[in-house]
């Protein structure tokens, strides 16, 4: 076979005519020659971490959408489905990955459950990380959330990453704001990477002590904005990522998105292509082509390098998307899940007021402040609402009720107060929950919560939004956080929820990617979880009541 166009060499910063000889998957000959044809053939885009699981797609399902857009490989942290069943979980990726020609690159998730201050489904230990970095289909050992571990010391956090060099094999970071000395000691321990900056200095820092940054443009966290400037003077240690991405979002781009906007700023175009194509291969030690003689055909062929529309997309030489075509085919599997939690009563969300007045303060409580666009969550302290006892949502001050409910066990829901999620009516509901996965809801009632939570239940994962008159869910039978279905399916029943949560007056611009980030509690700075309200700060729980 043979590929004619013009040929991207981006390690030695030209382009040319010429035509590309490829038998059996592999690259036999690049030939500098004229031809008529004028689009442009690069290697294959690199997604440098993402989680599967959040594009709400089964690995198989999201390589079909993926394709489309000149994306040939990802690094791919199974840690949402290893919190559900553990190393089962990584095990169905990693096999239902394999039935297709995408090169998915799994890492072992080092922080399962994320923290000991909630509930998940499962346990990774330090022996069980042995076991996966035994495995040559693990690339990695996945985002080392537990960085007060790091820095103090933590056994059994030292021994999973032990264990990474032992099998040499790259270590990922993720330290959202850590700084100065704190910094050098979690990097110290041989942690090469983070894709948690969220501000030019920090990222800058970290890429001057010798860490490889990854700017993160997803569904929810938007940092491409706050670090591209740092592209032109630092692209030999920077990748892209999406770390999350949503259904419908994936649908219409992914790293090449993120070119075009880069290009758009005025970046040089082999930088850009260096930070997306080949900075991931050769830092993950990935099996993906990069256009030279004897690799594998790995490549994507592009109208222009301003807009890098996809014309094709090879893998191993298989030409696996034609001009609209994905021939990517769906594989069968069996749906594992973990869901054993019971319905829920309206007065399971009943929030009793406190007769103490000096704890209370007059009424003071603490409440997350979700910002658009970022994990990170800020934390107020605003007077509460009463009737009849009970603490209640208000949607005059926009301060709503948020509850996270056990969904591995019945317990009774935790409650706190959020703000910036706008709704005016009903409630919205997820069992998408970082890290663990338990069910998280926003609502303006106590019975809209409760309906929203009771279907998630009845349908053993999903996300919804309910009114008074109308309910919507987008059902996830896989392990309560992905689809069994294809993804123009499931991006359009998630792109009409959406619209439905905007329509209860969420003005955020992926309301149900930030409910998911709510219980995040690694992320600072105040969050919830099915045990309690938590300081991402101080690293522990704290009082609903600002006393």
């Amino acid at each position: 076979m043979k590929l004619k166009g013009n040929i991207v060499d981006i390690q030695n910063r030209r382009i040319f005519k010429g035509e590309i000889s490829i038998e059996d998957g592999i690259i036999k000959n690049i030939q500098e020659k004229d031809c008529e044809e004028n689009h442009y053939i690069l290697p294959g885009f690199v997604d440098a971490h993402i989680h599967i699981e959040s594009s709400m797609l089964v690995p198989s399902e999201f390589a079909k959408i993926a394709v489309k857009h000149g994306t040939v490989a990802t690094v791919s942290d199974p840690h949402e489905i290893a919190n559900v069943l553990g190393v089962k979980g990584v095990e169905f990726m990693i096999e239902n990955g394999k039935q297709t020609p995408f090169k998915f690159n799994f890492g072992a998730p080092s922080c399962v459950p994320a923290t000991s201050f909630e509930s998940a489904g499962a346990v990774i230990n330090s022996d069980d990380i042995k076991t996966l970095m035994a495995n040559p289909d693990i690339k990695y050992l996945a985002e080392m959330m537990n960085y007060p571990g790091v820095i103090y010391h933590d056994a059994e956090v030292l021994k999973k990453i032990e264990w990474a060099k032992h099998y040499n094999k790259p270590i990922d970071g993720h330290a959202p704001g850590l700084r100065g000395d704190d910094l050098t000691k979690y990097m110290s321990v041989g942690i090469s990477t983070d894709h948690e900056c969220f501000t030019y200095e920090e990222a800058l820092e970290k890429l001057q002590k010798g860490m490889k940054v990854i700017i993160r443009e997803g569904s929810a966290a938007k940092n491409f904005k706050a670090l591209i400037g740092l592209l032109d003077e630092h692209y030999e240690n920077m990748m892209l990522c999406s770390d999350d991405k949503h259904p419908d979002d994936l649908l219409l781009g992914h790293i090449n998105e993120l070119c075009v906007r880069a290009v758009a700023k005025g970046n040089d175009v082999f930088k850009v292509l260096q930070v997306a194509c080949v900075n991931p291969v050769n830092h993950y030690n990935l099996d993906v082509g990069l256009l030279h003689v004897g690799d594998s055909a790995d490549c994507t062929v592009v109208g222009d390098l301003k807009d890098f529309k996809t014309h094709q997309t090879y893998i191993n030489g298989e030409l696996v998307y034609d001009n609209g075509i994905s021939k990517i085919k769906p594989i069968a599997f069996e749906n594992l899940n973990n869901f054993n939690t019971n319905s829920k009563e309206v007065s399971d969300f009943r929030l009793e007021s406190t007769d103490d007045a000096e704890a209370l303060e007059a009424n003071k409580i603490r409440i997350i402040e979700c910002l658009d666009g970022e994990l990170i969550t800020n934390q107020l302290t605003e007077e509460a609402t009463i009737v009849e006892g009970n603490i209640v949502s208000n949607t005059d001050t926009d301060i709503l009720k948020v509850a996270v409910v056990n969904r591995y066990k019945d317990e009774k829901p935790v409650i706190a107060f959020i703000k910036n999620f706008g709704l005016k009516e009903g409630a919205i509901a997820s069992s998408v929950a970082h890290d663990s996965h338990n069910i998280i809801v926003v609502g303006v009632s106590d019975e809209a919560i409760c309906k929203a939570v009771n279907l998630i239940i009845e349908n053993k994962g999903g996300i919804c939004a309910v009114s008074d008159s109308e309910e919507q869910i987008v059902s996830l039978p896989v392990a309560g956080i992905m689809s069994d279905k294809d993804a123009e399916t499931v991006g359009k029943q998630y792109a009409d929820l959406d619209q439905m949560a905007k329509q209860l007056g969420s003005k955020l611009n992926a309301p149900y990617m930030s409910l998911s980030f709510m219980a995040l509690l690694v992320i600072p700075s105040l969050k919830l979880s099915d045990k309690g309200l938590f300081d991402g700060n101080s690293f522990q729980f704290t009082s609903l009541f600002a006393n």
